[in-house]
């Protein structure tokens, strides 16, 4: 009796020593069970309530996009022209009003010699190349006061001729590029007659030859003088 009675102590004491080895390792894997449930609560797939919320949400800045969008409609070369245009609207109910735009429209190419010490200088110069009958001018104002100009060039090539001309004379020439700019007039459609212009632009394109369309921001052209 007294073996089996040892012999059952020592079971209860392996078993209460096993049962403390096991414990923690269920309490680790609850635990990372509830992360894991709390977790996938947290993420859901959006529903059709959800996703319209979220384009309710974005909507304003995309309809400020639109509006500050106008239709222009042009262009002419003219004021005459854009205000004839603009009175054909007015004659059909379309709110109406001419705009200008300034745009580039390429590179002009300006050669010149660079100003000497003095204003004498530069004109002793000036006599100079006019007797080898060069066209020249002095320039009077801006940062190029006093130098002299040798002409303004549509093309780069043209320009590189006269250049070439006169290092042969034994001059330094110079180039610098001139944006040319290009002023033409467009009619801007208010934003609340749009909806009238679509029927009319077939004969007013019929009237108008040439006529073109634009969709630009309803501030970023001049109001037309």
């Amino acid at each position: 009796m007294r073996w089996l009675f040892l012999l059952f102590l020592v079971l209860n004491l392996f078993y209460y020593v096993w049962h403390q080895q096991k414990a923690p390792l269920r309490a680790k894997e609850v635990e990372a069970v509830e992360m894991r449930q709390g977790y996938q609560q947290g993420v859901r797939l959006l529903s059709s309530a959800d996703r319209e919320r979220v384009r309710s949400h974005g909507a304003p800045a995309a309809e400020a996009v639109v509006a500050d969008s106008c239709l222009f409609l042009g262009s002419f070369q003219s004021t005459v022209q854009a205000q004839q245009f603009e009175q054909r609207l007015t004659a059909l109910d379309i709110q109406a009003e001419v705009r200008s735009v300034t745009a580039a429209a390429g590179l002009d190419y300006w050669v010149y010699l660079a100003p000497l010490a003095s204003r004498q200088a530069s004109l002793r110069q000036l006599k100079e190349l006019q007797a080898r009958r060069i066209d020249s001018y002095i320039i009077t104002q801006g940062d190029l006061a006093n130098g002299i100009s040798l002409g303004i060039f549509p093309r780069h090539d043209s320009a590189e001729s006269v250049m070439r001309r006169l290092r042969d004379a034994g001059y330094e020439p110079l180039l610098r590029e001139l944006p040319r700019a290009q002023r033409s007039f467009w009619v801007r459609v208010a934003p609340n007659s749009r909806r009238l212009i679509d029927d009319a632009l077939e004969s007013l394109a019929l009237d108008f030859n040439g006529l073109q369309h634009q969709i630009m921001p309803c501030e970023s052209v001049a109001s037309g003088q």
